[in-house]
């Protein structure tokens, strides 16, 4: 079989089976062999790891991980890219195919049964639901290693922009929360197939072996994250106080900024990671929560 990377043999593989790229998941295969190794280079791949790739699409990143780790365990949505795999991926036994939606898959039972080491996630991801999988990965305790991906432009620099910046929000401290954000590489939308409407970023979350801050309660501080931002222009105490789940009143929240020597009138995108972890713990114990 072809190695792929590049436009022509990924032309061909198309070709030969009639694939029909469907829009609903999001499909752009990496015609670029460039950042194809950069990806690889910056994953750290060795023939201890064992790789979860989430999306192989044809192969392409398939191929060059499953040359480089000792496993690869690849999660594919679409059932008709299934026999373009099994022909693309002919040549390694390391590959294990999974048919499925990784958002319903329990990946910790998956990493258990082969030992429970920490894994190395890897991926394309599809742009339409690239929050939602990286979020599944950190808030379900899945043991990782690293999480190297491909991700729309904005979507990255969301990740590791700081306090007091336009795309700072909860997706921003989340990860940070979990992991260790760096830019690996741009990538141009002309590096795909079909091509995107928008440019890429390779993103690299080197996971914390524990976070970086103390919370009270983690489901409790991202539930008060999320609702600092659900209204991005009004006040932290208009925010938290009219979110329903919480439970808290402007009494309260505007006691507890007090508290940490912060105006009332402060908007959620200008506190740390670390404030946030403050004013998580101070309400938690000043109210009657529901999370």
């Amino acid at each position: 079989m072809a190695t792929l990377g590049n436009r022509r043999n990924t032309a061909e593989i198309i070709e030969k089976y009639h694939f029909c790229f469907q829009k609903k998941f999001g499909q752009n295969f990496l015609v670029d062999s460039n950042i194809l190794d950069k990806i690889i280079e910056s994953a750290q791949i060795t023939k201890q790891d064992c790789v979860l790739e989430i999306g192989p699409g044809i192969g392409t990143m398939t191929q060059r991980l499953a040359e480089e780790a000792g496993e690869v365990i690849a999660v594919e949505i679409d059932k008709n890219l299934i026999p373009v795999l099994h022909d693309t991926l002919s040549a390694y036994n390391n590959v294990t195919l999974i048919n499925a939606d990784i958002l319903k898959l329990d990946l910790n039972q998956i990493v258990e049964e082969r030992g429970g080491n920490a894994v190395k996630v890897v991926a394309n991801l599809p742009y339409y639901i690239t929050t939602p999988i990286i979020m599944a990965l950190f808030e379900k305790k899945v043991p990782l290693k690293s999480v190297t991906i491909m991700v729309q432009k904005e979507v990255a620099d969301r990740m590791q922009v700081g306090p007091g910046t336009k795309d700072y929000g909860a997706l921003s401290l989340a990860v940070q929360y979990y992991a260790r954000p760096e830019i690996v590489a741009r990538v141009p939308a002309s590096c795909f197939m079909p091509k995107p409407n928008v440019d890429s970023t390779v993103i690299k979350l080197t996971r914390y072996e524990k976070p970086l801050v103390k919370a009270e309660n983690e489901a409790w501080l991202f539930a008060v994250i999320r609702a600092s931002f659900n209204l991005r222009r009004k006040t932290l105490v208009n925010g938290l106080a009219n979110a329903g789940n919480l439970g808290v009143n402007r009494k309260q929240v505007e006691e507890v900024l007090t508290e940490m020597g912060l105006a009332v009138t402060v908007r959620g995108e200008t506190l740390t990671l670390e404030q946030f972890a403050d004013l998580s713990s101070r309400l938690w114990q000043k109210c009657s929560h529901t999370i």
